[in-house]
């Protein structure tokens, strides 16, 4: 059931998109701004119609492989339910829960639908088209409970938001607390919708009625912003100081290290309200921080409303958002007495309690703790997505996968044998286990990209981890086998060889990907430099994964974020599965053009799987492709006592 609520939230963030688009078009239309009324209008018309809008953008969320025909089924369910229901009673306003049921019963109907087959005189109604016919029909009996039915959940949920638009100071507070709180398992998403989309009515001189706190604000309601307005001291002064306090309370030789983060993501939140970097960097380091931190929210909440400021946003409560709304907010400026107030707070309990219980925010890390990762920017998300696959078990292990703004979401197969401490290594800020099977790995903002690279790396199977669990590779013994002597590698392209740490790349640099040697090529044939087969070549054909005779893995990347040409300057000449012999062509590069757009045309050639083993390399220098006695794997010294 969590898991389900999860996948609606991770799916309001589609028409939630649509947010700031609506509020600048609002706002840039008033009397204050620019006076055009027809800008207005526009902006209204997307939050006017956020109940069809969540509807479509629920439908393809849930669908599982976000299709147009279900993102249409939700619009028509939608239609067909609002209409059915008010041709019953019109008293009934379901408001945005009409779009979230219909997209919800689209998504849903779509998954099990999208692929059914019909007798031949029927089969042009059958696969999607039939999505949109068995959704109305479903929407019908939908709305013909829901016409009788929905008064009495309807007089239900206006009581709840009477009691909490009118709890004053602990309604505000404890709407805050809990929007922080939750966080963690993504379900903030759908209490924020009930709030800002839903609650409360105000009629607009134009006498058309709106719901929901954000459309309320951004149309002049006075009584609106209160549950906003607490959301800008914390994102805009409290956050930020939080990270000062972590910065501080960092090692001495490690506040270089982390000081460029901090710096980053609290700039992130100040100006944007983008807090999920912040908050993930120690929410599951020191849950006790969280727990405060959602506290300090709900202060800051109370604090806004004592204090009669009204303010909102249509995105986050960044100074984006504060200066776009100031001059239609209610007291603005005492939001930012109240963030100096809050930050200073902020600082305080952070750094005591970091201090004093000897919390391992990042910075505090032990030695041995200290986990090196991928740089957010880098473009090689096939390393993360490498790395990631194999630390879940591999992609055999993987039942779904999905992802939201910072985090990917997983149901596995068996969970027991994922390995958080790998994926920790590859660039993971946090594991999360929820239920009994599903896991949600903390990536950052950059999690979208990483996503797609392990959805195609999951699709051509031979990069990622064997089918064996991990656990079971470390418990079986190695392999006396999975060696290579320096006959058996073979230059496999003219240039000049480097040690790897002279990548300019942290992924290669450091090895995260694995072992290996650089190569500065003078030329743009690439050939094996190992006897095996070839188990994947990425569809951007920048890089070659190989497999020798005896398991061992070998990556050829050619060139630094050459991911970015997609294929531009590249041939590929073997395909996934081909046999090949020391000196068969792999690819075929333009060097001239490679050149002209990446940053580096020095190429990595790795060892991805070692275990017992290491490499030598025995050469570095000029070397003409084909040259052997470049490197050899040996078993490491320490096994060899243990045969």
């Amino acid at each position: 059931m969590l898991n389900f609520l999860q996948r609606i939230g991770k799916s309001l963030m589609f028409p939630i998109a649509t947010l700031p688009a609506a509020a600048l078009l609002v706002r840039l239309g008033m009397e204050d701004f620019l006076d055009l009324p027809f800008i207005t209008a526009a902006g209204n018309g997307i939050l006017g119609n956020l109940a069809l809008i969540f509807a479509i953008g629920i439908a393809m969320g849930l669908s599982k492989d976000g299709s147009g025909a279900a993102a249409l089924a939700g619009a028509v369910g939608y239609l067909v339910l609002d209409n059915g229901i008010g041709a019953i009673n019109e008293d009934v306003k379901m408001g945005v829960f009409a779009g979230v049921i219909a997209g919800i019963a689209a998504g849903l109907l779509y998954n099990r639908y999208n692929d059914v087959k019909f007798p031949e005189f029927l089969s042009f109604f059958g696969g999607k088209r039939f999505v949109p016919i068995i959704t109305s029909a479903v929407m019908v009996v939908a709305a013909f409970i829901l016409g009788y039915v929905w008064v009495y959940p309807q007089a239900l949920l206006d009581s709840t938001a009477d009691w909490i638009l009118n709890g004053g100071a602990a309604g505000v507070g404890i709407y805050g607390f809990l929007n922080r709180l939750l966080i963690p398992v993504g379900l903030h998403h759908v209490m924020n919708t009930l709030i800002w989309f839903d609650f409360g009515t105000f009629t607009t001189e134009g006498g058309e009625v709106v719901r929901g706190e954000i459309n309320r604000f951004l149309n002049g309601d006075p009584s609106a912003g209160s549950f906003l307005a607490g959301f800008f001291p914390v994102m805009m002064f409290g956050l930020p100081a939080a990270c000062l306090a972590m910065y501080a309370a960092a090692k001495k030789e490690r506040k270089a290290a982390v000081g460029g983060m901090f710096l980053s993501i609290g700039l992130t939140s100040f100006l944007t309200g983008v807090t999920e970097p912040i908050e993930f960097s120690f929410m599951f380091l020191s849950p006790l921080l969280y727990v405060v931190h959602a506290a300090l929210t709900g202060v800051s909440m109370i604090l806004a409303y004592l204090f009669d400021v009204r303010h909102g946003f249509g995105f986050s409560a960044g100074l984006i958002d504060y200066v776009l709304n100031y001059n239609i907010a209610q007291n603005p400026f005492t939001l930012v007495l109240i963030g100096l107030f809050m930050a200073a707070v902020y600082f305080l309990v952070f750094y005591f309690l970091i201090i004093k219980l000897n919390l391992k925010t990042p910075g505090r890390e032990d030695e041995e703790e200290v986990q090196s990762e991928i740089e957010e920017g880098t473009d090689e998300y096939e390393a993360k997505a490498y790395h990631y696959i194999e630390a879940l078990g591999g992609a055999d292990n993987i039942a779904t996968l999905d992802y939201c703004t910072t985090r990917l979401r997983l149901e596995m197969k068996d969970r027991d044998i994922v390995d958080e401490a790998s994926l920790k290594r590859s660039g993971a800020r946090g594991v999360m286990k929820i239920g009994r099977r599903n896991l949600q790995v903390i990536v950052g903002t950059t999690v979208e990209f990483v996503a797609e690279a392990m959805k195609k790396q999951m699709e051509h199977p031979g990069m990622t981890a064997p089918a064996a669990s991990r656990t079971e590779q470390e418990q079986a013994p190695a392999s006396p086998g999975r060696t290579l002597n320096k006959e058996a590698f073979a230059m496999p392209v003219t240039g000049r060889i480097l040690p790897l740490e002279e990548v300019p790349d942290q992924v290669f640099a450091e090895g995260m990907m694995g072992p290996g040697l650089a190569v500065d090529p003078a030329d743009g044939t690439i050939t094996s430099p190992v006897k095996g087969k070839v188990i994947q070549v990425f569809p951007t054909k920048h890089a070659v994964g190989l497999e020798t005779d005896k398991g061992l893995e070998l990556l050829i990347h050619v060139g630094l974020d050459t991911v970015k040409l997609q294929g531009k300057g590249f041939e590929a000449l073997v395909e996934a599965g081909d046999l090949v012999d020391l000196g068969t062509p792999l690819l075929q590069v333009d060097m001239d053009t490679v050149k002209q757009e990446a940053p580096s045309i020095i190429t990595p050639v790795i060892f991805t799987n070692l275990e017992n083993e290491e490499i030598h390399v025995l050469k570095h220098g000029q070397a003409e492709r084909g040259d052997k006695e470049i490197l050899e794997v040996t078993r490491k010294k320490e096994d060899d006592g243990n045969e």
